[in-house]
């Protein structure tokens, strides 16, 4: 049986449910729910910047136009680049300033 992790988001009070092989953004969309802003869904956009508080992840590469290697290093992701490891904890993530790029 695959593994399957909790992920709450911390803005909304909203749980839901990942697998461990699933990105974050796609589960969340599968089960009908609305925590993060969508966009893109590639990882192009940076309109589902969220930031981990809690728990294990991995990350596929993301544009660095909206997340850098800082942000990074503070559990500022996208979450359509993101798959668990662990039950996470996470919050929404205001666009990096300066960020002038639209998302065309």
């Amino acid at each position: 049986m695959a593994t399957r992790y909790e992920i709450y988001v911390e803005d909304r009070e909203a749980y839901f449910h990942c697998g461990g092989e699933q990105r974050l953004l796609h589960a969340m969309q599968a089960q009908g729910l609305g925590s993060i802003p969508v966009g893109c869904k590639g990882g192009g956009c940076g309109i589902c910047r969220i930031q981990i508080t809690r728990g294990e992840y991995e990350t596929r590469k993301m544009s660095r136009n909206h997340v850098t290697e800082e942000d990074e290093r503070q559990g500022i992701v996208l979450s359509c680049r993101v798959m668990p490891k662990s039950d996470l904890r996470l919050r929404l993530a205001p666009k990096p300033k300066g960020n002038t790029e639209s998302a065309a």
